[in-house]
């Protein structure tokens, strides 16, 4: 769900997550203007080594600058963030504001877990990612038009620089060459996973095509010659990709043991492999009886022989909705579900409007799958966060359709999990509200947003159709699937075809659909897909504690804008200010009101 240069730089990516919680009222903002002088500390460091990401997030001064591919990069990287570890320690003891506290403590953490992760990449892999991907998303990120149109001939000295062709740079495929060579030579070192680099391949000239199609909509001048020198090198990268990597690429998808529970702790899944597949396999059972029981009802009401959930939801998925009609069946989805919060006292709507849109074929590559596209989160002036609807998969068996998300049934919880009350409402209203950057830029965790969004797509399900709530539970069922299927795929306790047919006989998934889940579980991210049963789980569990705490008086809409508004925190945290923070102030608001 993430804006960024790549999401996949094995390694040299840094800091690139985004996040955010509440903050003070306006009249109490010394201590975020403290915790923003502080995260500079990090943003240097990010936007000298991944100036694409710093500017993606609404960093200035950095939108003409590519990442660095250079030589020792790894080493620089190091011994920038140690740097920058010790001079966070060594302020820490000056800091008197508990909130600051907070924000430099979660700003030493992002940097040792950013440092470890990059240690355990380099212990196992041999660098590789996929570059037009990495380049597409550099240009597709400084080319929005949620961004100042004054800042995109930014965009032009960027493709020179990728390219070479201003003095003091050479081709970025070149570094790319260069720094792969260095290790590829270790046999104990790991390739990518063949399935990945043949994908990447077959992807080349989507991500080409978009770039180009980003330039021409900007209309920028003067980029076409460097342009064409761009479109031959990296047309030379894929022959070199071919002939190099392949042949060097892992046989098997699975990841080293230390190097996936690294993996899970970075998406916030605090829980060790083997006991989350066994909570997730007893979730998946309860949650495909209760699809069970809402299949037979829908059944009955349309006079269906046929009651069982895969038979209903096939004969579902044929009320198929056109391509040109899915914006507007996905607005007025909206619309019922702003509805329901705001009838229901479910929880405090944004002030701006929600935003839908379909992805192009280049996004449909990039990410196929619906999603969030968050806008710039320093210095935003109110541009909003988008939901994206992708309408195929590239990488699926060619002429099958991925119709996962184009029927009428299922609109509705994926409105509510990617927009209202979802990610998008998180978003919007972190963004009505002040935020300091180390909250915003550094406290992410992948279980508390895709967690809140699962629940929020719960909290809906009552209230929704049957034909609705049926889609509610696929859903979830799915992130059951995914929460035991991500991990015994990385432990090889089940192969990737297996986890496809399962997919597609037993959670409904279209191939299409099935496939982007498999590429996501082996090689796109593996670990984030546990993150959203695991979260939810969480969440849903920190709800009880605060309904037994309040002892009958609990409010379900004071509670979800105290959630909401503690923003994208680390769900230990999170649980720490209920507890600490919103049940005592709710005891002492019925205190008052008892005569």
């Amino acid at each position: 769900m993430h804006r960024s240069i790549t999401g996949l730089l094995a390694g040299l990516s840094l800091f690139m997550s985004v996040a955010a919680a509440a903050q003070a009222p306006s009249d109490d903002r010394a201590w975020v203007d403290e915790s923003n002088r502080h995260a500079q500390v990090l943003l240097e460091v990010m936007a000298k080594y991944n100036p694409e990401a710093a500017s993606s997030l609404g960093v200035e001064g950095h939108d003409s600058e590519i990442f660095d591919l250079k030589p020792q990069v790894f080493e620089r990287t190091q011994a920038d963030t140690d740097a920058a570890i010790a001079k966070l320690e060594a302020l820490r003891p000056s800091v008197r504001d508990p909130r600051v506290q907070q924000d430099v403590d979660i700003l030493i953490q992002a940097a040792r877990d950013n440092k470890e992760q990059s240690a355990l990449n380099r212990k196992y892999l041999v660098l590789y990612f996929n570059l037009p991907q990495a380049l597409y998303g550099g240009f597709q990120n400084l080319l929005d038009a949620r961004i100042p149109p004054e800042k995109y001939p930014n965009a032009v000295t960027r493709l020179k620089r990728y390219v070479g062709s201003e003095q003091g740079y050479v081709p970025i495929t070149q570094l790319f060459r260069e720094r792969y060579a260095e290790r590829a030579s270790d046999n104990k070192l790991l390739g990518p996973w063949v399935v990945q680099v043949e994908q990447d391949l077959k992807k080349q000239q989507r991500f080409l095509d978009g770039i180009r199609d980003l330039l021409k909509e900007s209309k920028l001048q003067g980029w076409e010659q460097d342009f064409a020198l761009f479109e031959k090198q990296i047309n030379e990268h894929g022959e070199w990709v071919k002939s190099t990597v392949l042949p060097r690429a892992r046989k098997e998808s699975k990841l080293p043991e230390e190097l996936y529970a690294n993996n899970l702790k970075n998406f916030g899944v605090q829980a060790d492999p083997r006991e989350l597949i066994d909570a997730a396999q007893f979730a998946y059972v309860a949650t495909r009886d209760e699809m069970e029981s809402v299949s037979r009802q829908i059944a009955k009401q349309r006079g269906w022989k046929e009651a069982g959930y895969r038979e209903v939801i096939t004969a579902l998925k044929k009320e198929k909705i056109a391509n040109d009609k899915l914006l507007d069946v996905y607005k007025d989805r909206l619309a019922n579900m702003e509805n329901i919060v705001r009838e229901n006292k479910i929880v405090t709507l944004p002030a701006r409007e929600a935003v839908i849109r379909l992805a192009n074929e280049a996004e449909s590559a990039q990410q196929p799958a619906p999603h969030i596209d968050p806008p710039r989160l320093i210095g935003n002036t109110g541009e909003p966060a988008e939901f994206v609807l992708p309408l195929s998969n590239p990488d699926a068996q060619p002429g099958v359709e991925m119709d996962d998300f184009k029927y009428d049934a299922i609109t509705w919880t994926l409105t509510a999990h990617e927009a209202r009350p979802g990610h998008e409402l998180q978003f919007a209203k972190m963004l009505e509200q002040q935020v300091s950057t180390p909250r915003v830029v550094f406290a992410f965790n992948s279980a508390n947003v895709e967690g809140w969004a699962l629940y929020a797509e719960a909290v809906m399900k009552e209230y929704l159709p049957l034909e609705g709530q049926l889609g509610s539970l696929q859903m979830r069922l799915m992130r059951a699937a995914r929460a035991f299927l991500d991990p015994m795929v990385n432990l090889g306790l089940i192969q990737p075809d297996g986890v496809k047919k399962f997919l597609m006989e037993e959670v409904m998934l279209s191939e299409p659909m099935a496939k982007q889940e498999v590429d996501r579980y082996t090689f796109r991210a593996p670990g984030q897909a546990t993150s959203y049963f695991y979260g939810y789980s969480k969440l849903s569990a920190l709800r009880t504690k605060a309904e037994i705490a309040l002892a009958g008086s609990f409010d379900e809409g004071s509670y979800h804008d105290f959630i909401v508004n503690q923003g994208l925190l680390p769900l230990e945290l999170l649980e720490k200010a209920v507890m600490e923070q919103y049940v005592p102030s709710r005891k002492k608001a019925g205190a008052a009101a008892t005569p």
